[in-house]
C-alpha cells in the first residue's frame, strides 16, 4: 500500500467486503452495509469512488454497472495501519505494544505458531 493512502473507518467497512467478495458491484456492497450500517447506495458509491481515487480499488465497467477489485491486499493495508498506529499512539515502543496486544488477543493455535516462527526469526537477526 502506498504510504499516502489513508483509509477511514467507513472505507475500511467497504474494503472488508471488497476483499471478501471481489469482483463486486456497488449494489452488493450496499446490500451488505445497509444491514449493518444502514448506509444507502449513494453513500456506498461515494466511499467506493473515494477508494478508487486513493488507489485502493480498481473499477471496471461491466455492462451498465461497475465491478470493484482491491488494488492493495488486506495484509499490506493492516501492516501499514499498524505501523501508523504505532507511530501516532505508541511512540514506537514495540515491546510493550506487542506484549499488550498478545495478552489481549484471542489467538488460535495457528496464530501462536506464526508468532513463534516470527520470534525465532527475530532471534537470528544481528
Amino acid at each position: 500500500m502506498k504510504a499516502s493512502i489513508r483509509i477511514t473507518d467507513a472505507e475500511w467497512e467497504v474494503m472488508r467486503i471488497v476483499w471478501g467478495q471481489a469482483p463486486v458491484p456497488a449494489s452488493t456492497v450496499a446490500d451488505a452495509l445497509e444491514k449493518r450500517k444502514h448506509w444507502s447506495l449513494a453513500t456506498v458509491r461515494t466511499l467506493l469512488r473515494r477508494l478508487v481515487n486513493k488507489g485502493a480499488l480498481d473499477q471496471q465497467q461491466e455492462g451498465k454497472r461497475f465491478l470493484y477489485r482491491p488494488r492493495i491486499s488486506m495484509d499490506d493495508c493492516v501492516r501499514k495501519e499498524s505501523e501508523s498506529f504505532l507511530d501516532r499512539v505508541m511512540g514506537r515502543t514495540p515491546p510493550a505494544t506487542v506484549l499488550a496486544l498478545v495478552e489481549k488477543a484471542n489467538l488460535s493455535k495457528d496464530d501462536i505458531q506464526e508468532l513463534r516462527r516470527l520470534l525465532k526469526e527475530k532471534e537470528k537477526e544481528p
